[in-house]
């Protein structure tokens, strides 16, 4: 794969500041690229690197910052040209189209057209596929499952019964949606299992991460709005709503029947109880716990950060503290009043 910066200007909406024919076969960072590679300069604090860096062309906001450079790319978002640029030098090796004899095809199934199937992968009766799917070696699609056109699924993938997936999504190994919502009753003898009578609707251009598990819902389906991002080793329980294009980094939990709301960001590690509602634009830092409703859009923070170990415990000590450290100056404030 190999384009001139005329081609990769184009194809970014920007503007060439040097030589147009220059060949560029690569991306790379500033710090490692070679004089075959396209770099970007996206956070300032690396703009230090643009007077060392080896890269044939750097793709910048603003040509006046680089005037040691021969070729640069100005665009208005280069971190934005930078992710579309990645597709046309996508290195994922490409599957063949058609389904491989090992495939498994119930009953009454229902197949679009240039499908891509690889070994080993069985579609439970009643299932429907749209056209242009991509399905990896051992994934298992259960019965009644609808698909939408142009998704990508990889290999050892599990869909349970009934689920429904929109159009051009993409699901990474070993994810998980539609297992049982974990609903028991307590009994004298134990617990009762509630059976999940409902199940996952996910919408168009979801990325579901690898080992993320999206349980099916009790009564009501748990849905996942279109644009919707989940990264690997996610827990969304049974009955969560996730709004329109928000995103979920590694590590996170949903509790059941919890709402979020559009364009939200859960940062890494963050836990958030069950029966919430977050509004639309809220940002949690990593690691918070959320256990109240949000209805303001912002940035949102729980925990204490980082400390040495023995200033850390004399934190805590205080924290413990704090009930009677409260009631001491209510009476002081009493006495003073």
């Amino acid at each position: 794969m190999a384009y001139n910066l005329e081609q990769i200007a184009d194809y970014v909406d920007g503007d060439v500041v040097g030589d147009p024919a220059y060949i560029i076969e690569k991306l790379g960072t500033l710090e490692h690229a070679d004089a075959q590679a396209l770099s970007f300069l996206a956070n300032p604090k690396y703009q230090s690197q643009l007077t060392t860096t080896k890269a044939g062309a750097v793709l910048v906001r603003d040509s006046n910052i680089c005037k040691t450079l021969n070729n640069v790319v100005v665009v208005d978002n280069p971190y934005l040209a930078f992710a579309k640029l990645t597709h046309l030098f996508d290195n994922r090796p490409k599957a063949e189209t058609g389904i491989h004899k090992t495939v498994s095809i119930g009953k009454n199934v229902t197949l679009g057209e240039n499908l891509k199937i690889a070994p080993n992968v069985v579609i439970e009766d009643d299932a429907t596929l749209g056209d242009n799917l991509e399905i990896g070696a051992n994934t298992v699609i259960g019965a009644r499952v609808k698909i939408g056109a142009n998704t990508r699924i990889s290999a050892n993938v599990s869909i349970y019964y009934d689920v429904e997936i929109g159009e051009s999504c993409l699901l990474h190994s070993g994810c998980v949606i539609g297992a049982d919502g974990f609903g028991f009753a307590p009994s004298s003898e134990g617990w009762v299992k509630i059976m999940q009578l409902a199940a996952v609707t996910l919408g168009n251009r979801v990325e579901v991460g690898a080992n993320t598990t999206i349980d099916r819902g009790a009564l009501e389906n748990t849905k996942i709005g279109h644009g919707v991002i989940l990264d690997n080793q996610v827990q969304i329980a049974h009955n969560v709503i996730i709004g329109d294009n928000s995103a979920i980094a590694g590590c996170s939990a949903v509790a059941g029947s919890t709402h979020i709301g559009e364009r939200c960001t859960i940062s890494g590690g963050v836990g958030i109880i069950g029966h919430l509602t977050i509004t639309d634009d809220v940002h949690v830092t990593a690691m918070s716990l959320v256990s109240k409703s949000i209805h303001k859009a912002g940035s949102y923070s729980s925990g204490t950060g980082l400390d040495t170990t023995d200033k850390w415990r004399k934190s805590a000590a205080r924290l413990r503290r704090i009930d009677d450290m409260a009631k001491q100056i209510a009476n002081l404030e009493h006495k003073l009043k």
